[in-house]
């Protein structure tokens, strides 16, 4: 009976624990698990010939076009830095099933340059932090162009959290967002992203959003973990 109780006690611990699990704080990558998700040379990406390079370590690129990781990824810390330039749109992609059609069958976490005219004045679910279309950062943490922003995205199942500079500013539940038009707060779904995010495939590629609208992104030490 002792023994079954402690079992029972065991299980319920583990629950709670379950439960709590959050991911609110920047990682230290320097331990064991993490890797680079590119090699220096990007010999294990997928991008387009010429449109990203990679100097002293800052990978940025000339056109809009993505940059994809060779493996596909299902629970993970992706662990990063970026620098914006005056304008910049860009994003970390997620649970991508279709490289070439991404934009639907993808979650993106936005990268925007708030301090600029265009984006201080966008809907707040496409503004820094947010998760794109569907649900806005709960602060404003992103730094001025041309300083580096410490970006962690954690994902676990559905659920999605964003750490921006130290402060966790997104914890989404994919599994909520059941309609392709309208967001549970009741804020409006954009057009193009037609697929909505409870039914999309976690186990996808991870992409960086390339110089989209002709303003610059640059990123360097893009580290992964996997989650088991």
């Amino acid at each position: 009976m002792k023994k079954l109780l402690l079992l029972i006690a065991l299980f319920a611990f583990n629950i709670c624990l379950f439960a709590q699990e959050t991911f609110d704080k920047h990682p230290d990558t320097s331990k064991e698990g993490w890797k680079n998700l590119f090699n220096s040379d990007l010999s294990n990406a997928t991008y387009p010939d010429s449109v990203w390079t990679v100097s002293d370590g800052v990978l940025t690129a000339s056109k809009d076009e993505a940059i994809w990781s060779h493996d596909k990824y299902n629970d993970f810390i992706l662990d990063l830095e970026f620098k914006n330039a005056d304008g910049t749109n860009s994003g970390v992609i997620v649970h991508a099933t279709d490289t070439k059609n991404w934009i639907p069958h993808s979650v993106e976490l936005q990268i925007a340059d708030d301090y600029s005219e265009e984006w201080s004045k966008a809907p707040a679910t496409w503004q820094c932090g947010a998760v794109f279309g569907h649900q806005a950062a709960s602060k404003h943490t992103v730094k001025k162009p041309g300083e580096w922003n410490h970006y962690t995205i954690t994902c676990k199942g559905k659920k999605i959290w964003i750490v921006l500079n130290g402060e966790l500013v997104n914890e989404c539940d994919m599994s909520l967002f059941t309609n392709a038009k309208v967001n549970p707060d009741g804020s409006e779904v954009p057009s193009w992203l037609n697929n909505p995010m409870a039914g999309l495939p976690l186990n996808g590629y991870i992409g960086l959003q390339g110089k989209h609208a002709g303003k610059p992104i640059y990123f360097r030490n893009v580290k992964i973990k996997t989650l088991s």
